[in-house]
């Protein structure tokens, strides 16, 4: 790996993002962040994340917004001088029946989930290609690999995301470029919270039954998945180690996809 690297995290002001910095920022990694919480919030998030010693940037561009997920590329290379690392983890959630998903809901979650992905790996892959080293981090889901009802735009959204790793892998392989995406079961995040009562009224069932018998049945542990987990195994992917891995999808799922 290069001596001073750099990475671009999306939605990484909370969650599975947040996580996945703070990671990187213990390991000396400079970071972009990006996120849309309050101001005040987003200012102590970034302050914290400087005290491992890196140099940490927020940036609010808007992911439904192709030409602002470029400009942010652009003014991160200015900032760091390369951007080597990306990680696309910007995700929103919506949960009802196909026959009652809201159609902006629908762009909403295709625009955040997946095509903010493909904007800022487009935008990133000439610098790597320059430098002959890049990795890009595609946080996909299990849902990439399996479904669940009342989520059709969340599973179509994370379905394309990996057939996208697979795709930019084969065309970058011989740049020093790996691309893969990590399908995490459910961790316990803002936006895990915010779909169990959603899904219990889904469903009719009491959120205790959500968590219970929705969440965590698939996944055999019976545990969330944590964003140090998810921190650590983005970590692996960005090392020399994990040089020829590529175009997969690394299930960190409590067994989940294992059915």
């Amino acid at each position: 790996m290069p001596q001073q690297k750099t990475a671009i995290i999306t939605g990484s002001t909370s969650g599975i993002g947040l996580g996945i910095a703070e990671g990187f920022a213990k390991a000396g990694i400079n970071l972009v962040i990006n996120g849309i919480e309050a101001a005040a919030d987003v200012e102590a998030t970034r302050a914290s994340l400087e005290k491992h010693g890196v140099k940490v940037v927020y940036d609010n561009a808007n992911m439904m917004d192709p030409g602002e997920i470029s400009a942010m590329h652009k003014r991160a290379e200015a900032e760091f001088g390369s951007v080597d690392i990306i990680v696309n983890n910007a995700g929103i959630q919506h949960v009802a029946p196909v026959d009652e998903f809201p159609e902006d809901k629908w762009n909403a979650i295709i625009a955040i989930n997946m095509n903010s992905a493909f904007h800022l790996t487009k935008a990133a892959l000439p610098g790597m290609k320059a430098r002959g080293w890049g990795r890009v981090i595609n946080i996909a889901s299990a849902h990439a690999l399996v479904a669940s009802p009342f989520k059709s735009a969340y599973v179509a959204a994370k379905h394309g995301v990996l057939g996208l790793t697979k795709t930019v892998a084969l065309e970058v392989a011989e740049h020093g470029i790996t691309v893969n995406a990590i399908c995490p079961g459910y961790v316990l995040t803002p936006l895990v919270e915010k779909q169990i009562p959603d899904t219990a009224k889904a469903r009719g069932i009491s959120e205790d039954s959500v968590i219970r018998d929705v969440l965590l049945a698939n996944q055999p542990t019976r545990q969330f998945v944590t964003t140090e987990q998810l921190a650590a195994t983005a970590l692996f992917l960005c090392s020399d180690g994990a040089a020829s891995m590529t175009g997969i999808a690394l299930p960190v799922d409590g067994g989940w996809t294992a059915h």
